[in-house]
């Protein structure tokens, strides 16, 4: 990967953030105005001294995927919101909390 001066990959996405870490990492359903389906996303809950955020990750495609941020993370343009959600993710080494299937 290439990248430029000023590209969000060359600095901290988190910058700005203090002490941002995750909360919750769920999979949460999502509507768009361009589709009539609803379809499945990830939203990661991030705690940090400036209050609380979350970041909502839509992926269309392998290769196509949109990020929208809450709280602290409002306003911010989508490739830093995407940097950030990469950095805040949990690793995918750690183990699934059990969920539980009611009804």
């Amino acid at each position: 990967m290439t990248t430029s001066p000023g590209n969000p990959a060359d600095s901290d996405p988190l910058e700005g953030v203090t002490g941002a870490r995750c909360v919750s990492l769920e999979r949460v359903p999502i509507r768009t105005r361009e589709d009539s389906v609803t379809r499945s996303g990830w939203r990661i809950s991030v705690a940090c001294e400036e209050g609380p955020g979350a970041i909502v990750l839509l992926e269309l495609s392998p290769s196509v995927s949109l990020c929208r941020g809450e709280g602290v993370f409002l306003g911010w343009p989508a490739d830093r919101l995407e940097a950030a959600y990469r950095v805040l993710r949990p690793p995918a080494g750690e183990p699934e909390p059990d969920l539980l299937q009611l009804g």
